[in-house]
């Protein structure tokens, strides 16, 4: 995952906070050219960050993600990390129980080899 700094990111800012929009208003709230905007949002759809809704086809409309989202919670860590799409996915299967809830273990950064004691 390539991001265009700080375009992309200004970009998911404005669809959190203004909700599902269009080129012309991400340009604007994002102070960045319609060209521009238009280049960036198939390149985030592609990346799963945005998606892109209807009614028509064509209509232009996009809206965040889950995974747009947490691209913004972790974009502090975008140049310091070697995989940032999997920085985004989450934790791994094993901090995560059958219901996808993060293990308590986990969250309090036990390592599992404790159990056993």
């Amino acid at each position: 995952m390539k991001l265009r700094q700080p375009t992309d990111f200004l970009i998911l800012e404005a669809l959190e906070e203004k909700g599902r929009n269009v080129a012309t208003n991400l340009a604007e709230h994002t102070g960045k050219s319609r060209k521009n905007i238009n280049t960036r949002l198939p390149v985030l759809e592609d990346y799963g960050l945005v998606r892109k809704i209807g009614p028509a086809e064509r209509s232009g409309l996009y809206e965040i993600t889950s995974a747009g989202k947490a691209a913004l919670v972790y974009r502090d860590q975008y140049d310091e990390v070697d995989d940032f799409e999997s920085l985004i996915e989450g934790p791994s299967a094993a901090g995560v129980d059958d219901n996808g809830d993060l293990q308590a273990s986990f969250v309090r950064g036990e390592d599992e080899s404790d159990d056993d004691e």
